[in-house]
């Protein structure tokens, strides 16, 4: 038989693979499917690639790729038998051969017992040989049975690797010395002290600095400012602002030149006002609490619908889901044409690694979502044996997206981490890898885009600015003055300061309860353009900005702005109810564009002010600015041009110029460098050194238009004569089309569906997402959603019948545009 075995395998040899060092083995679910070892048909591992395939699915990779032996993993699960006086009977447990695979239920695993199967299956015959076979086997293939059986999981396996264990303790941080300056760090508003960059902040730990980083090839970053003020003062250690968390924060040494840990974070904090020790603290259970935890008792247990009998619900789109945000069902909803609907040619055209495919990993997790294969009822078997035990503990099986969440976490300091994910951050990520995947395509997330119209006025000339900008998700402020119980608030706030003093137990909390209407309201009120450049008076003046909505998406997607940071920079959540309606009407929200007795702001750009010693003298361009540009793959003139335009401000400022003067014929022309004899332009040409915006509209605005199909020329156009408003832009096209364009510009407008909509017909909300916990850092997250005129609850693998929806308690919420009809 021996014999037999090595003549059946010699003709695969050269295609069966030992894993090595890196190679990640997938056998715990398959690459199109949720399917596992644990999955009726089992889990096959190919033994070249390493990637997994429920049975429905290994056929296609083995006419894909050609390759025929596969290692079959089956795990059989069982109830452990109970003994007469209630207890499990010890069992024992038959060939674990497979190892780091945990059970895939979220009950009790000590219920339950398992015993492992393996072995090697050749296609297309099908042929089967059992493991463990070491004996009838060639060495070759025993040694890669073996390192399969006992690879770590495709998913554990990256921890032990996260360079965050290779970080050091810096031997500045017990010795660090800080500056008695009196500096203390606001929670928010931060801005480097050197120029105006608000992002990629850091703050000096020695003197409270707060300081841009370095600049990057993608375009983020900043000017280095905080590199130079090390050099100036060598004052070492400096933290991220926006990495502080009750675990920590990203420091960094300018003198070791290296990532680093302190263990004294909280204290080098706390110098400067950043109190760290009132942080939340980690429960037994991984949630986050803090000290007074009843404001957020009821809150779970309402959210929840704790206490009620719920009724489960299985089928198409009732699928439970596990260790991610439960907007994915909102997000597949609105993608279900896309992905879902072309499932078989995007599995078809899949490339060789289908578990790096964004496309293929979306119709995997919206077909896992919405098939019903993994939301299956139970057999009338076991109904009938749990009510002989008088036991209801049925649950579904549900889906659990490790291979989705490790690819769209990829490369990102939140997601990417163990760290508790928000929901809003989490969900316009997604919109924005849709958005990269679907270049030369119809893209999805074209459903929740719409326009905003910001009215920036100057409060000294009385003069106005129009611009548009795109957006996906409204951010409703939440005014506390407005609440309806208001004297209510005030007699317990009273009562709270008074047990504080007296040492004595706070008393019940009080909700706020702030009406919708209110919040829309504080949304659409005038705000404060900080730094604002009036074009009129050549200088900065005081600025106001109103917005409103150019057009609307087919869905809106509604934040309640629920998270503060407290004065000692303690991230919290405002305990808040808002009532919000089933049903929309944002018509006196829609944008009116320039009115009459209006006038505009000159379209001027601030002058480029140089120093003094530098004034009539020709300017030195930054060679190595030009060089991290050039890098990037633009032309080098060009980049010459970027720097010498923006003054040497830095490599950001130049790429932004870069963008806006891609289209320009003579972009990527020699820089004719003036010399200190030219005559220069006359001084009328340029009042006060400003610089003219030109009259090319908006990028933004030209892309929606050309994204809708029609052509660049004609949008730019249709944009000049509407000045730049697309709701008029649009009008335009469709009454002034190019005489050789008019007959397609007409089949245009009856066969393409444009998302973005200029008119207002009313929203119906049909889910939304609540948070439970003190802040974005910790908690939990539970979906509502309205199907079929009723409303579900999706409380991770646990999907039911909701009882009582708590909309007042929401924090995302969702809308679907009403049709016309």
């Amino acid at each position: 038989m021996a014999a037999d075995l090595g003549e059946l395998l010699v003709p695969y040899m050269p295609t069966v693979r030992v894993p090595k060092t890196g190679d990640r083995v997938f056998k715990s679910e398959c690459a199109f499917s949720f399917d596992s070892p644990e999955s009726e048909g089992g889990l096959y591992v190919c033994m070249n690639t390493f990637l997994g395939f429920g049975r429905e699915h290994v056929e296609r990779h083995y006419r894909k790729t050609g390759q025929s032996v596969y290692m079959h993993l089956k795990r059989h699960v069982k109830e452990k038998a109970t003994g007469a006086a209630g207890g499990a009977i010890p069992r024992r447990r038959n060939g674990k051969v497979f190892l780091d695979l945990e059970l895939n239920r979220d009950f009790n695993g000590e219920d339950y017992e398992y015993e492992d199967e393996a072995k090697l299956v050749i296609f297309p015959d099908h042929f089967e040989i059992p493991l463990p076979n070491i004996e009838e086997l060639p060495a070759l293939v025993t040694i890669a049975c073996d390192a399969v059986l006992n690879a770590p999981s495709a998913y554990k396996k990256q921890e032990p690797e996260s360079w965050e264990e290779e970080i050091q303790v810096s031997r500045h941080a017990r010795s660090l010395r800080q500056l008695d300056n009196g500096v203390r760090i606001p929670p928010s508003g931060w801005k480097c002290q050197k120029c105006e960059m608000r992002e990629n902040l850091w703050l000096n730990l020695t003197d409270g600095s707060v300081l841009c980083g370095k600049w990057f090839f993608d375009g983020s970053g900043g000017n280095g400012h905080a590199l130079e003020h090390y050099r100036e003062t060598n004052y070492p250690l400096a933290v991220k602002l926006d990495t502080i968390t009750p675990d920590g924060a990203d420091v960094y040494s300018f003198e070791e030149e290296e990532a680093v840990l302190d263990p004294h974070i909280s204290e080098h904090l706390s110098h400067f006002g950043i109190d760290m020790l009132q942080m939340q603290k980690r429960t037994e259970n991984g949630h986050h609490t803090d000290n007074n935890s009843r404001p957020r008792v009821s809150e779970w247990e309402v959210i929840q619908e704790s206490g009620m009998k719920l009724k489960a619900v299985f089928g198409s789109g009732y699928t439970g889901i596990k260790n991610l945000v439960n907007s994915s069902y909102v997000i597949l909803d609105a993608y279900f044409w896309m992905y879902v609907g072309n499932l078989q040619r995007i599995f078809d055209y899949s490339p060789l690694d289908p578990t790096q495919d964004f496309a293929t990993q979306m119709a995997k997790l919206g077909h896992g979502l919405l098939s019903g294969q993994y939301s299956k009822p139970p057999m009338k078997s076991e109904l009938i044996e749990q009510v002989m035990k008088e036991e209801h503990k049925h649950q579904q099986r549900g889906i659990s997206p490790r291979m989705f969440k490790s690819l769209v976490s990829r490369g990102h300091p939140e997601f990417s981490s163990n760290r508790q994910q928000d929901a809003h951050e989490f969900l316009l990520h997604l919109i924005n890898l849709v958005e990269r995947n679907s270049a030369g395509s119809e893209n999805p997330s074209d459903v929740f885009r719409f326009l905003v119209e910001e009215r920036v006025q100057c409060c000294q000339t009385r003069l106005v600015r129009y611009t548009q900008r795109v957006d996906y998700c409204i951010q409703l402020p939440t005014p506390i003055e407005a609440a309806t119980n208001r004297e209510e608030l005030l007699a317990y706030e009273a009562k709270r300061k008074e047990a504080e003093e007296n040492m004595q137990a706070p008393p019940e909390p009080v909700r706020a309860r702030i009406p919708f209407t209110a919040c829309l309201q504080a949304f659409t009120e005038p705000e404060n353009v900080p730094d604002f450049w009036s074009s009129a008076l050549q200088a900065k003046s005081a600025g106001v900005k109103t917005s409103r909505f150019a057009s609307f998406p087919e869905y809106m997607v509604v934040q309640i702005k629920k998270f503060t940071f407290g004065v000692d920079w303690v991230p919290k959540k405002l305990d808040l109810a808002i009532d919000v309606p089933d049903f929309l009407d944002l018509s006196r929200l829609r944008a009116t564009g320039l009115q009459a007795g209006e006038e505009e702001l000159p379209d001027l750009m601030p002058p480029i002010v140089l120093p003094e010693d530098t004034r009539g003298m020709t300017l030195t361009i930054d060679e190595a600015a030009v060089m991290q540009l050039a890098e990037m793959g633009f032309p080098l003139e060009a980049c010459r041009k970027a720097v010498y335009y923006t003054g040497n401000m830095g490599p950001e400022m130049a790429f932004n110029w870069i963008i806006a003067h891609m289209e320009e014929p003579d972009f990527a022309e020699p820089l004719n460098l003036p010399s200190m004899m030219d005559p220069g332009p006359p001084a009328s040409d340029s009042t006060l050194g400003a610089t003219p915006l030109g009259n090319s509209p908006p990028e933004e605005s030209i892309a929606i238009l050309t994204s809708m199909g029609f052509p660049r020329s004609h949008s730019i156009n249709a944009l000049k004569a509407t000045n730049n408003n697309l709701e008029r832009a649009l009008d335009w096209i469709f009454t002034h089309p190019e005489e050789e364009e008019s007959d397609a510009l007409s089949d245009m407008l009856v066969a393409h569906s444009i998302s973005v909509c200029f008119s207002v017909l009313g929203y119906e909300l049909f889910a939304f997402i609540s948070h439970m916990g003190a802040s974005t850092m910790s908690g939990h997250y539970v979906c509502h959603i309205k199907k079929e005129g009723r409303w579900v609850i999706y409380n991770d693998h646990k999907v039911c019948l909701s009882e009582r929806p708590p909309k007042d308690l929401g924090y995302i919420y969702f809308y679907h545009r009403l049709s016309s009809s």
